[in-house]
C-alpha cells in the first residue's frame, strides 16, 4: 500500500524527512518496503515545454498529417510532423522534445526520438491531454491560452509537485493502518511516547449537519433492505440529488495519482480519496439506475451471470454477497462494482454506500473470482464498523464542495447489533514480564491514549481499557502489550548478556540423521530429490480402490479445484513430476521424495481432537523409469526393472541396520501396481514397504509414456524397527565359514524370499547367509515347477564346524524346506 508523504502531513504536524519517517514506522511495527520520489504527474513532464506553432502546412504524402515549425524558446524552431486535426498556426501548445518519456501506464513508456514520418523530419511531438496525463481528452492537441509563455517548462506551467511515497507492507493483523490517518495515528503515538511531544491527529472537515435515521425507508431516499445481517452487519447510505459530475480539481487528481490511483470523475475520485484517507471503502451508485428505488443486500442463486466494471461476465457463487436493485445485481459487495450502475458524466443523482461486510465472506468471494481490489484489501482485513457514518459525512462534505447537489433526507443506517469496543484488563506486572523491562506508566498511558485506546479505570496494579473497533486484532492483554511495545520501541529493551542453558538428551536413533543417511544413499546412486505440495486434486481419488475418496482430508477454503484435498499418497505427485520431465525430453529418471500423507481416521470420524480425527504418516517414495545408465559405446542401454528398485530398498534397510529376517515378503495387493511385492513386519503384520511396476492404465492417465517402477516406504514404521544400540566393533571371525549348495525343485508360486524365511527360522545361530545363484526351467523339470540353486553359508564364531554339525544343519534345512514349501532335492 502506498502512503503519500505530503498527504500524510495533512493529518500530523511533523518535520521528519521521508527517510526518518521510514525508520520511525519500521521500528513501530509497520514495515516500509521502500521510499520513492514521485511527481504528481508521472515523469514530471521532463523535456516538455510550452511552445507556439509558427507555420502549419499539409503533408505532401499524407491526407491527415501536417508539417509544422514550432517555437520552443530555442535559437531555432523545431520541425514537427503532427497528425492532430485541430493543429493550426499561431496556437500555444505543449511540445514534447526529443528525450521525453510518454508514460502509457505506471510501468510502460515510449521515448520521443528524432525520426521521419512519410519522408519528412520530425523533432518532437505536440501532445494531447491524455498523453501527458493532464486530462482524458484525445480529440486533438492541447491548445493553451494566448498568454502562455513560450519556452516555459511545462512542469512549472502546470504546477507539477514533488512528493515521496512510502510502500507499506500491511500484514493481516494491521487493518487499522490501511489509510493515511491510520499511519498518522502511529506516527503521533511514537512521537508523543518517545519524544515527549503533545501531538494529535488533525481530523479533516465533515458535514456535521447530517442526521442519522435508522429506518430503511426514510422519506425521499433510496430504500434499503439487508437480508443477511451476518454477512452485512452494518449498511449505511445517503442519497444526493442534482450533483454535477465533472473532472476533479488538480489537488484531488494529484493526490490520487501519487498513490497510484487513476482519476475518473469527481464523485468516484472522492470515494477513492476517503478510502485512502480513513480506510473505509465507499461506493457510489447512479440513483436513476437503481430499479424500484430500493437496494437489497443479499446472495443471488448459484451461477447467476454478472458483468463487472471491467466488462467481464462472471458467474456468481450462491455465497457471494451482492448489492441488488429490484431486478438484478449492481455490485459484488465489498469487492467490485457492476458495469451498469456506476457513476458517469451523465449521472444527476447518486446513492453513496458506506458499509461493513463480514471479512471472511469478502475474502472468499475475492479469491473465488480472482478479484483483488483496494476495497477487498481493506474489507477482508476487517474495517472499522463504527466509522461508516463519519466516512459518509466526509464524502458528503467533499461532494458539496466539488459537485454541488442537494442531500436528500437523512443518512440511512441499518445497524441492528452494534459492535461494541472490547474491554481488556492489563496488569503492570505482567506487562513488564512479557516485555522483559519495566516500562514507565506514563509512557504506557501516553502510547495507549495516542492510539485512541480509552483508559476506563486505572490503579496502582493495572488498567481497564476500551479498545477502538478499528483494531480488530487487539482483544487480549498480550495484544495490548504488543501495541505498547511497538510504540515504546523494541530497540529500547535491554538484552541480558547472561547465557543460560540446560542439558538435553535427544531421541536415539536421531530421526533426522536416519533420514539423511537414506537421502545420501539415494543421491549417491543417481537419484534426484523432489518436493511436492501436500495439496492435490480430489479427482485422483474418485473411484479409487486403493485410496478411497471418503478418506480424503478436504480443504475448507481451497484455492482451486487442483488443490482441494490433502494427498493420501506420494504416488500421484511423483508421476506428475515424471510426466513433466518426459514432456521436456528427460526420459531417464530416478527421483525420490520424503513427504507426508493425510487421511481421515475411520475409527474416530467425529473425534474432537485433530490428532485422533486424522492420520498423518511420513513416507519415503522413489521412482525409476527409463534406462539404468545413459548411452554408451560399450553396450546397449539397459532398462530399469523391478529388481533394481528392490536392490535399492534392501540396501537402504541394510544401511539402516534393519534385519531382513524381521520382514516377510508377500505379493502386493495394491491395484495401482500391475505386479509387485510388499514387505510386512513379522511381529505385527504392519506393511513397511511396497514396490512394483505402476499399472499401465494409471500411467496413461498421468501421461507417462514408459514403464515406471515405484517403491513406497512407511517411514514411521521403519523408525520403529531401528536398533537402539550403536554399532560396535567386533573382530573378523577366526574360524572358517562353510558353504553348502542345494538344488531345489519348487512350484512356480514359491519365491526365493520364502526360502530365505524358512532357512533363517530353521537355523538362527550358525546360518549367516542364503543366496540364489541359479534358476532353471526346461528339460527334466515338470510344467509348473522350477529349479532353484541355493547356497547356504554356515559359520561358528567360536570354533571350527565339524562335518557332523554341518550335516545336522543341512538335514534340518532340507526337511523344513520339503515340509513347508514342498521342495524336492533335484537329482
Amino acid at each position: 500500500m502506498k502512503i503519500s508523504y505530503n498527504w500524510l502531513k495533512d493529518y500530523v504536524d511533523t518535520s521528519l524527512s521521508p527517510n526518518e519517517l521510514d525508520d520511525l514506522l519500521t521500528f513501530s511495527g509497520l514495515e516500509i518496503e521502500g521510499v520513492e520520489k514521485v511527481e504528481t504527474i508521472k515523469g514530471g513532464l521532463e523535456h516538455v515545454v510550452i511552445a507556439q506553432v509558427l507555420t502549419c502546412e499539409p503533408h505532401p504524402n499524407s491526407d491527415h498529417l501536417h508539417i509544422t515549425t514550432v517555437d520552443v524558446g530555442a535559437l531555432e524552431p523545431l520541425h514537427i510532423v503532427c497528425g492532430a486535426p485541430n493543429v493550426a498556426a499561431g496556437q500555444k501548445v505543449v511540445c514534447a522534445q526529443i528525450g521525453t518519456k510518454i508514460w502509457t501506464s505506471d510501468t510502460e513508456f515510449y521515448e520521443i526520438k528524432k525520426g521521419k514520418l512519410r519522408g519528412e523530419v520530425s523533432e518532437g511531438m505536440l501532445c494531447a491531454e491524455d498523453e501527458l496525463q493532464l486530462g482524458n481528452s484525445h480529440d486533438g492537441i492541447m491548445v493553451l491560452p494566448d498568454d502562455a509563455p513560450v519556452g516555459m517548462p511545462a512542469r512549472d506551467y502546470f504546477g507539477v509537485k514533488d512528493d515521496y511515497t512510502l510502500e507499506v507492507a500491511i500484514t493481516a493483523n494491521r487493518s487499522d493502518a490501511t489509510s493515511h490517518i491510520g499511519v498518522a495515528r502511529d506516527v503521533v503515538a511514537v512521537l508523543n511516547t518517545r519524544n515527549g511531544e503533545h501531538k494529535a491527529i488533525k481530523w479533516p472537515q465533515v458535514n456535521e449537519k447530517l442526521t442519522v435515521n435508522q429506518s430503511a425507508n426514510a422519506a425521499g431516499t433510496i430504500k434499503v433492505k439487508v437480508e443477511d445481517q451476518t454477512l452485512c452487519p452494518r449498511y449505511s447510505g445517503l442519497t444526493i440529488k442534482n450533483v454535477k459530475v465533472q473532472e476533479s480539481p488538480d489537488w484531488l487528481k494529484d493526490k490520487l495519482r501519487t498513490v497510484g490511483l487513476r482519476p475518473i470523475n469527481n464523485i468516484v475520485d472522492i470515494t477513492n480519496f476517503v478510502q485512502m484517507e480513513v480506510g473505509q471503502p465507499l461506493h457510489a451508485f447512479d440513483a436513476d439506475k437503481i430499479e424500484g428505488k430500493q437496494i437489497t443486500v443479499k446472495c443471488l442463486p448459484q451461477d447467476t451471470p454478472f458483468v463487472t466494471l471491467d466488462g467481464v461476465e462472471r458467474k456468481l457463487d450462491s455465497r457471494d454477497l451482492v448489492i441488488c436493485n429490484d431486478k438484478e445485481g449492481m455490485c459484488i459487495a465489498g469487492v467490485f462494482g457492476g458495469l451498469k450502475s456506476g457513476v458517469t458524466m451523465e449521472t444527476k443523482d447518486i446513492f453513496l454506500e458506506s458499509a461493513y461486510f463480514n471479512p471472511v465472506s469478502i475474502r472468499k468471494t475475492s479469491k473465488r473470482h480472482g478479484l483483488k481490489t483496494d476495497a477487498s484489501f481493506r474489507y477482508e482485513r476487517g474495517c472499522d464498523p463504527n466509522i461508516t457514518i463519519w466516512a459518509l459525512r466526509r464524502a458528503a462534505y467533499l461532494i458539496g464542495q466539488l459537485a454541488g447537489g442537494e442531500i436528500c433526507g437523512d443518512i440511512i443506517d441499518l445497524y441492528p447489533k452494534p459492535i461494541e469496543r472490547a474491554e481488556v484488563q492489563i496488569n503492570f506486572r505482567r506487562v513488564a514480564d512479557l516485555i522483559g523491562k519495566e516500562v514507565p506508566v506514563d509512557a504506557i498511558r501516553t502510547s495507549l491514549r495516542s492510539l485512541d485506546i480509552e483508559i476506563v479505570e486505572e490503579d496502582s496494579e493495572g488498567m481497564l481499557l476500551r479498545i477502538p473497533t478499528c483494531k480488530v486484532d487487539v482483544y487480549r492483554e498480550c495484544d495490548v502489550v504488543e501495541e505498547i511495545m511497538r510504540i515504546y520501541g523494541y530497540n529500547n529493551v535491554d538484552f541480558d548478556e547472561r547465557l543460560n542453558s540446560c542439558l538435553a538428551y535427544g531421541v536415539k536413533p536421531n530421526p533426522q540423521k536416519i533420514k539423511n543417511i537414506a537421502s545420501d544413499y539415494l543421491t549417491y546412486n543417481g537419484f534426484n530429490e523432489i518436493m511436492n505440495n501436500s495439496l492435490t486434486k480430489s479427482s485422483y481419488y474418485q473411484d479409487n480402490p486403493d485410496f478411497p475418496a471418503e478418506r480424503c482430508v478436504e480443504i475448507l477454503n481451497p484455492l482451486s479445484k487442483e488443490l482441494n484435498v490433502m494427498r493420501q499418497t506420494l504416488l500421484y505427485n511423483g508421476l506428475e513430476c515424471i510426466s513433466y520431465n518426459m514432456n521436456h525430453k528427460i526420459f531417464d529418471q530416478k527421483i525420490y521424495e520424503f513427504g507426508r500423507s493425510y487421511v481421515k481416521n475411520p475409527d474416530e470420524p467425529d473425534a474432537l481432537s485433530v490428532t485422533k480425527r486424522y492420520i498423518e504418516t511420513q513416507h519415503l517414495s522413489f521412482f525409476m523409469t527409463g534406462s539404468v545408465a545413459g548411452e554408451s559405446w560399450r553396450g546397449p542401454r539397459k532398462a530399469v526393472d523391478f529388481f533394481d528398485a528392490k536392490a535399492h530398498l534392501h540396501n537402504i534397510l541394510h544401511r539402516l541396520r534393519i534385519p531382513i529376517e524381521r520382514l516377510q515378503t508377500i505379493p502386493a495387493t495394491e491395484q495401482y501396481l500391475s505386479e509387485g511385492l510388499a514387505w510386512q513386519v513379522r511381529d505385527n503384520k504392519k506393511q513397511l514397504a511396497v514396490a512394483g511396476r505402476v499399472d499401465r492404465k494409471l500411467l496413461q492417465k498421468m501421461d507417462c509414456r514408459q514403464e515406471v517402477i515405484y517403491v513406497d516406504i512407511n517411514w514411521d514404521h521403519l523408525l520403529k524397527l531401528l536398533p537402539s544400540k550403536d554399532v560396535t566393533f567386533s573382530e573378523i571371525p577366526k574360524f572358517p565359514e562353510v558353504r553348502r549348495d542345494l538344488a531345489l525343485v519348487l512350484s512356480n508360486e514359491v519365491t526365493f524370499s520364502q526360502i530365505e524365511t524358512v532357512a533363517h527360522a530353521t537355523e538362527k545361530k550358525l546360518l549367516r547367509k542364503v543366496s540364489l545363484f541359479d534358476v532353471y526351467q526346461g528339460k527334466g523339470i515338470a510344467d509348473g515347477y522350477k529349479s532353484y540353486a541355493v547356497s547356504f553359508i554356515l559359520q561358528d564364531p567360536d570354533k571350527t564346524l565339524t562335518d557332523k554339525q554341518i550335516e545336522s544343519v543341512m538335514a534340518k534345512l532340507q526337511k523344513n524346506l520339503e515340509t513347508q514349501l514342498g521342495a524336492k532335492i533335484r537329482s
